[in-house]
């Protein structure tokens, strides 16, 4: 609840240009005006400022407790998770500040607030004036403001389970050279202000998927990745799961704790001989207790122990003449910490993360599957769109619930896989915008409407994006929207070496836009979970994520966004496949699963070469396919008359069409790929 502010200090905003990041937690858009002003006594402040006084008070008096010069509140969960609980929210509670990006520091007589652009708005609309609000460019912003606001000998606390590893090296790194010491905290001190009101730690029930849903069975993968510590030239003789995915998909297990995500807390030790999950063990049936242990030996029994407890078994573990094997990215420091370094094998992504990132055949048939019931859903909403959106009565709110409830009607559906983004006009231009009850806006003919969205099912996860208009785009919103589709089947067919980094591969998705000086400031993909996570790393177009490999399933989604008009944003999921080549070689290219048309009355037709045109005519072709006997089926005859006439083959360009000539981003990304190899150039 909103609260009049009695106590207030100096606001000082300081706006710097900010990296835009990918991903899909949403601000809530309250408007672009800032109608704070802390300036006057006393200040003015919307009715949605939160008062923050008390909660800083007391975490100062904790802070004097521990002789902390500044205390870091960081915005994430033990697990570095993208969608957390809403008990993990610490930074949210501090600052009143709902938005899903940001690090806080609080000293004696300051607090601040870093967020980047997506958030900035809203901000400045829930803080109250005890905040200063900075830009997000980094850690190195907040290092500099924490040596202006802290003195010499000064100590900078922080829990270090809220850290990934790389983060504790640049913050230590950082003050190392300054007279100041960061000293990791175990105990959260937010967590003892926050004290009773903190909501509770989830408690739901941990399942075991049924074998139909499975790649494999879990003591299959427990072989297999015994396998790989085995092979491996350092001979860990353990492997450290952190990421909540990793144990989920390695016992087949599935849960209610994080938001959007099937998972449950819990971190694994695997051992050679042994295999200690660390849960809520109040979350566990006698029915999964059985899944788990039934007729097991040796080696293969599961020993349930209390997920708090993990440290102190890692610590005690680490004793021994052990060798831990851990990835980097998802390890936090409060458990690096207790491991010698001599006793670290580290990689970047454990070899679970790795694993699970190329589907076997099963798992690919259960994805394939999946997008067909999404697209059932999809394929609804679009066509009962295109019905109502004339009549003035559908906003992007109520479109986004329909939406969703049009999922919950398929087979195996367990939700939504994020916060749909349901964005008409000028709010499509915000790449992560998403509507809330009280603030969205009503869906017209006239203008662009983006939807992206996706479902959770038990055997996959969907995520798919398409842009519509109604009504008559204007000569660039046609040009804008099918560039971008240019720049999607530009990737979708690319053929390219096995083993090559997807961040070589996607300045191919920009190259129409860049031909003609258009671009787009987020990724262009991101992997995808067999009902796991929607943005599963290290698959991806990245510069941190891993090479592609057959198997593999990847978003292709590039965009484009003109600020304050429209946003366009095309997404499709494809696997990663063999390709055909005329001389033998190991290649390979993509195959979209995605089963959704793309809009006709936003394509023009003279900007695509005949090759595009020709794939882009097989694609919808392969929709109709698949999907017409499916809606037949089902009796979804209205939709069917729909996909029929929005899969119809597009007419030839005019003669003289042909393929642009070769621009210097497809150049420099030849020469990238041929690098990524070691090839001289």
């Amino acid at each position: 609840m909103a609260r009049a502010c009695t106590s207030w200090g100096c606001c000082t905003w300081l706006i710097l240009t900010c990296v835009c990041t990918w991903g899909h937690p949403n601000p809530v858009d309250l408007g672009r005006q800032d109608v704070r002003n802390c300036s006057i006594n006393p200040p003015y402040l919307p009715v949605t400022a939160v008062n923050t006084t008390v909660q800083l008070s007391a975490l100062r008096q904790v802070m004097l407790t521990q002789n902390l010069s500044a205390y870091i509140i960081p915005d994430t969960d033990a697990h570095m998770s993208e969608y957390i609980g809403e008990h993990d929210k610490r930074r949210m509670w501090m600052t009143g500040f709902t938005g899903s990006a940001g690090t806080a520091v609080v000293t004696m007589t300051k607090a601040a607030l870093w967020t980047d652009s997506r958030y900035w708005t809203q901000a400045k609309q829930q803080m109250d004036c005890n905040w200063e609000l900075h830009g997000q460019v980094g850690t190195s912003s907040i290092d500099t403001w924490i040596l202006d606001e802290t003195p010499s000998r000064g100590l900078v606390g922080f829990d270090p389970f809220l850290h990934s590893i790389a983060s504790w090296e640049r913050y230590n790194t950082a003050l190392q050279d300054s007279d100041r010491e960061l000293v990791s905290i175990p105990t959260n001190l937010v967590d003892l202000v926050w004290g009773p009101e903190r909501p509770p730690i989830p408690s739901g029930p941990i399942y075991a998927l049924q074998e139909e849903f499975t790649g494999s069975t879990w003591q299959e993968k427990v072989t297999a990745i015994r396998s790989q510590m085995q092979k491996h030239q350092e001979a860990p003789t353990a492997v450290l799961l952190s990421a909540l995915d990793e144990t989920a998909w390695l016992f087949n297990l599935r849960g209610s704790d994080i938001p959007y995500n099937p998972f449950f807390y819990s971190y694994t030790l695997l051992t050679s001989t042994s295999i200690r999950l660390f849960v809520n063990k109040s979350s566990f049936d006698t029915e999964t207790m059985k899944y788990l242990n039934s007729d097991c030996t040796g080696s293969m029994c599961v020993q349930l122990q209390e997920y708090n407890k993990v440290r102190d078994s890692v610590q005690a573990y680490a004793l021994g003449d052990v060798r831990i094997w851990i990835g980097t990215s998802y390890t936090t420091y409060g458990l690096y910490e207790v491991i010698p370094t001599e006793k670290l094998v580290t990689d970047a992504y454990s070899p679970v993360m790795k694993t699970k990132a190329v589907k076997n055949s099963k798992e690919q048939m259960l994805l394939r599957a999946t997008h067909v019931r999404d697209a059932v859903a999809v394929i609804r909403y679009l066509v009962w769109l295109e019905k109502n959106v004339p009549k003035g009565t559908v906003n992007e709110f109520s479109g986004a619930e329909l939406m969703d409830s049009f999922r919950g009607d398929e087979e195996f559906s367990s939700g939504p896989s994020f916060e749909t983004i349901s964005a008409s006009g000028p709010n499509a231009a915000m790449a992560h915008y998403s509507p809330t009850k009280d603030h969205n806006r009503n869906l017209s003919t006239d203008e662009m409407y983006l939807l992206d969205s996706g479902g959770q099912y038990r055997d996959g996860t969907t995520d798919i994006t398409r842009t519509v208009h109604w009504g008559n785009p204007s000569a660039f919103q046609k040009e804008a929207y099918t560039r971008v589709l240019i720049g999607s089947i530009e990737l979708s067919t690319l053929i390219f070496p096995s083993h090559v980094s997807g961040w070589t591969l996607e300045t191919f998705a920009r190259r129409a836009l860049w031909n003609v000086g258009l671009n787009y400031g987020h990724g262009t993909g991101h992997g995808i979970g067999n009902f796991l996570g929607v943005h599963e790393w290290p698959v991806g177009f990245q510069s941190n994520n891993i090479a592609m490999e057959k198997g593999m399933f990847t978003s292709i989604e590039p965009g484009y966004y003109r600020d304050g008009e429209f946003g366009i944003r095309i997404e499709d999921v494809a696997l990663v496949v063999e390709a055909k080549t005329k001389y033998p070689g190991n290649y390979l290219t993509f195959e979209v699963v995605s089963l959704v048309p793309y809009d006709r009355n936003l394509i023009d037709v003279s900007l695509l070469s005949p090759e595009q045109l020709r794939y882009l005519n097989r694609y919808h072709q392969m929709v109709r396919e698949k999907m017409g006997p499916v809606l037949e089926r089902r009796g979804l005859l209205e939709e069917l008359t729909w996909l029929r006439k929005h899969t119809e083959p597009l007419a030839e360009p005019l003669p003289g069409g042909a393929p642009g000539p070769v621009s210097l981003a497809m150049l420099m990304a030849i020469s990238s790929i041929l690098v990524n190899l070691g090839w001289s150039i």
